[in-house]
């Protein structure tokens, strides 16, 4: 299936570094637009099945969501959100080995059912969801770049 979004980034670091920032739900609240944290629960760390709280924010509306960890190793880190219990986006980044470091590519799903989307955009101020999430997308490849090379 098409990701809704999804942007690619050549990055002049290794996998690994990628992978652990990417997986580290403070790395990646410090790269991301809208997610801004977690906590794991019941786990101290990544790995398939983990499950987290996150936090999201955008402008004064803050939201928080489940996730589940689906993959998990150098070359993909991937995990399903829910929010209110409610199936409602799968997010992947996808880490390739390149001459010069990696390619990340960062992909999303928009699972949310149709009788949601209007609370979905009350909730975070977002009409279409899919344009902020490649806008999103984009943000965040260029932040996790920075914070990648900048080791």
């Amino acid at each position: 299936m098409t990701p809704d979004a999804s942007a690619h980034i050549d990055v002049a670091a290794t996998p690994q570094r990628v992978f652990d920032l990417v997986s580290s739900l403070r790395g990646l609240g410090e790269c991301a637009e809208e997610y801004s944290g977690g906590k794991w629960l019941g786990a101290s760390g990544p790995f398939v099945g983990a499950r987290f709280r996150g936090i999201n924010k955008r402008g004064w509306r803050m939201w928080p969501t489940t996730s589940t960890v689906t993959d998990c190793s150098v070359g993909r880190f991937a995990f399903e959100v829910k929010s209110l219990g409610l199936a409602v986006s799968r997010w992947q980044y996808d880490i390739e080995e390149t001459a010069d470091g990696c390619r990340v590519t960062e992909s999303t799903w928009d699972r949310r059912p149709g009788w949601y989307v209007p609370l979905t955009v009350l909730a975070t101020g977002v009409k279409d969801r899919a344009v902020t999430n490649q806008r999103n997308i984009e943000a965040t490849l260029r932040r996790l770049k920075h914070a990648a090379e900048s080791v």
